[in-house]
């Protein structure tokens, strides 16, 4: 009986030292022998005390509360049972389900194709933070993406807080991700699936499509930073996976032997007739190109584009709704777009200062197919008259709108059973692939589209883009003017009025 009063402490002591060596065990692994030591000495005391108290907690268990209470707790032990079982589950086995609205988490069966054939790490950075606009998109859609594969390695980077990694990567701009896998590096800028998987395929293949610049016109050149050159083009097209490169024609083609498009921006001389025989023996036989003309230059090319039932202009595009705020209405903010895989989930608009329109004749071209990109509205007109500081219509001489500003040709031939390959892109403008205004998001979406549809980088996968729930709404000057009158004036001497009156009713209480 002596014994007893150290019975408790013999309980205490035994959890103590149990619970120690569980501790020991997590913050110093390299003691295995201290910790059995402890979880001994700490199992011996915990016997004693069992041994010691063996009648009372034989009498205790004994007891109806006792019975009960242990029911209780076997349920409970249960229930968590149940509950780890399930979770482990559900990390284990478990599936994703996609609850939005349009099922715009849901990935593609092409994209499953793709992840499914990956056998090497493709490590993703996304340079984003939590505020920025497409820090959510990023994370839902890669999360399912590294959900359907482990060879998908995801980090989100905040370049605010790591500035030296954003700069050797060439990151310039928010909410862009960087593709890596061995040596090639992709960076994707819009969070889309179809971007996403694109990247991807083109990150994991050796292939690299060339894209040269045509120079010796007095083109816009690649190696020009000022503000009228393209040296930006030239760095988001490689940021794409591109091998770009320059030269002229000369009196051979050796600069198009293994070219996928070639880009004609902005050719200030004549291109000459044998020039226009080599571009046009490259078209038929499956290059694409890319014509970039600025209105009121002989560039050399029409004779090639009426065989293609094309033709430019005459007269500059003015447009009083859709142009920037109250600049000139020759400085066009073009948002309509036609359904095609180049516009394809286009919210942003596009800058093109200066145009002119695209006109197609089907019946001088019967093998090709013409699709229209970019339109003005139907307030527009092509202003042939260039002296008027202030353009304004003048019926009878002036083309009244909408007109083409961007179109797309599709060549058919025998050899492909009919089916549609890319072949051009023509659009009335060059500027607004210069540094000047590349940056702007719509000029940069709608130039790598169009360069990723001529080299048929689109042709590897084709994803429809999901309707967003949400749509942006871009005003026209008009509604600009509208928003303006509401918001900064109507409102405010709204207000006004009634805190006069309930003043002035205030007074006379």
């Amino acid at each position: 009986m002596a014994i007893n009063p150290l019975m408790p402490l013999l309980g205490i002591l035994g959890a103590v030292l149990a619970l120690s060596g569980l501790v020991l065990s997590e913050i110093d692994p390299s003691r295995p022998g201290t910790v059995a030591t402890l979880e001994s000495l700490g199992l011996l005391c915990l016997l004693m005390y069992l041994v010691g108290n063996w009648q009372r907690l034989k009498t205790f268990s004994t007891q109806r509360s006792t019975i009960l209470g242990f029911h209780s707790i076997l349920a409970i032990v249960l229930m968590i049972g149940i509950l780890v079982i399930v979770n482990f589950l559900v990390v284990r086995h478990g599936g994703r389900w996609d609850l939005s609205e349009t099922q715009r988490f849901s990935l593609a069966p092409q994209t499953f194709q793709v992840l499914g054939q990956l056998r090497q790490d493709v490590h993703i950075r996304v340079f984003a933070h939590e505020r920025s606009p497409g820090f959510g998109a990023y994370r839902d859609w890669l999360d399912t993406y590294s959900h359907v594969s482990p060879h998908i390695l995801v980090t989100f980077i905040d370049p605010e807080k790591e500035p030296q990694l954003a700069r050797e990567l060439d990151i310039t701009k928010i909410d862009t991700a960087v593709f890596q896998s061995g040596e090639h590096t992709i960076q994707v800028t819009k969070p889309t699936e179809a971007n996403l998987t694109s990247a991807l395929i083109r990150v994991t293949r050796n292939e690299k499509k060339r894209v040269v610049f045509l120079e010796g016109h007095g083109e816009r050149r690649i190696q020009n930073h000022e503000s009228g050159g393209l040296s930006f083009l030239k760095k988001r097209l490689r940021a794409q996976g591109y091998e770009v490169d320059r030269g002229g024609l000369n009196n051979d083609a050796s600069i198009l032997q293994g070219t996928t498009v070639l880009i004609v921006a902005g050719p200030r001389e004549r291109i000459s007739e044998g020039e226009t025989n080599f571009l046009m023996d490259f078209v038929e036989t499956g290059g694409s190109l890319l014509l970039l003309i600025d209105p009121r230059t002989n560039s050399g090319l029409e004779p090639m584009l009426a065989q293609w039932g094309l033709e430019l202009g005459p007269g500059i595009i003015v447009d009083p709704e859709d142009r920037v705020s109250q600049g000139s209405p020759t400085f066009l903010r073009v948002r309509r777009f036609t359904t095609h895989a180049i516009t394809q989930g286009f919210t942003a608009p596009i800058l093109l200062p200066v145009s002119q329109d695209v006109t197609f004749d089907q019946a001088r071209a019967l093998q090709w197919t013409f699709t229209s990109l970019t339109q003005s509205s139907d307030s527009s007109w092509a202003n042939t008259n260039f002296t008027q500081m202030t353009p304004e219509f003048e019926e009878g001489k002036d083309r009244k709108g909408p007109f083409t500003l961007a179109a797309a040709l599709e060549f058919r031939d025998g050899k492909n059973s009919g089916a549609p390959h890319p072949s051009t892109v023509i659009i009335g403008n060059s500027a607004f692939a210069s540094n000047a205004y590349a940056k702007f998001p719509g000029n940069t979406d709608f130039l790598l589209n169009a360069v990723a549809w001529l080299a048929q980088e689109e042709a590897l996968i084709s994803i429809s883009a999901k309707d967003p729930t949400f749509a942006p709404f871009i005003p026209n000057p008009t509604q600009e003017h509208m928003l303006l009158a509401v918001q900064v004036f109507s409102v405010p001497l709204l207000l006004l009025f009634l805190g006069i009156t309930i003043w002035r009713r205030r007074r006379q209480l």
